[in-house]
């Protein structure tokens, strides 16, 4: 899962296992590590209790939720990306879940094989 950070918005990107995983055992984590033994953890979850797509961050881990039949739904069928601005102190905090697909240029280095077919071919 990658995990892209910009000003107020957050943006998850899953491969295919990631989606299967979501969908088979609720959620999906990650963790980056740093020096010290320190580690950010991110991780998207299904909720049954939320409406809305809803993030936040606390004892170093980043949770985003989703809605349990929306997620269900998106990881089932085609549609790629889940998103809604959730309301902050500070304003808005746009959130947004894709599918991850493969880039139609290869780049080196990167592995792609998980990832979803690019929906205008290779």
């Amino acid at each position: 899962m990658k995990l892209r950070i910009k000003g107020a918005s957050l943006r998850l990107r899953l491969t295919q296992g990631e989606v299967r995983r979501l969908e088979q055992e609720g959620s999906v984590e990650e963790a980056v590590p740093f020096a010290g033994g320190a580690r950010l953890r991110y991780r998207l979850c299904m909720d049954p209790q939320v409406t809305q797509p809803s993030a936040a961050y606390a004892a170093d881990v980043l949770t985003v939720w989703l809605p349990r039949p929306a997620a269900l739904q998106w990881c089932a069928g085609t549609q790629t990306t889940l998103a809604h601005d959730q309301a902050v102190a500070d304003g808005v905090l746009r959130i947004v879940v894709e599918k991850d697909f493969a880039c139609l240029t290869a780049r080196e280095g990167e592995d792609e094989s998980d990832n979803f077919p690019h929906p205008r071919g290779p």
